[in-house]
């Protein structure tokens, strides 16, 4: 899996598309984030940047395929096609680890979002 997809579907939910919740609905973390993607190790991209959208403590990216949320006291947890993310957010900040593949051969590395 291509860093910038695992960066734009996962942090395009953590951190575009997406209208705002309803007020009764809404969490601390609910919002626009950009996310900053970096490889560690493995083959995929270097770096990648994306926007995401918290609803609801739901993440979500429009036109891609994520499932993930982040709690009331800010763990993100994400899966974007096969890749797996998780953190912590706090205020308007966060950081964490990915881990996925590109072409079969796995990649990791740390993830760092700032809500908009």
């Amino acid at each position: 899996m291509r860093l910038n997809r695992i960066g734009a579907a996962f942090f395009a939910s953590l951190l575009a598309g997406a209208g705002a919740a309803p007020a009764f609905a809404q969490t601390p973390y609910d919002g626009q984030w950009q996310v900053t993607i970096t490889t560690k190790s493995g083959s995929c991209e270097p770096s990648a940047s994306s926007m995401l959208t918290v609803a609801d403590g739901k993440i979500s990216a429009s036109g891609a395929d994520v499932s993930g949320s982040v709690g009331r006291e800010g763990l993100v947890k994400v899966s974007i096609n096969g890749a797996y993310a998780n953190g912590q957010i706090s205020g308007n900040s966060g950081s964490g680890k990915w881990n996925g593949a590109s072409a079969g051969i796995p990649c990791s590395g740390r993830w760092q979002a700032s809500r908009l």
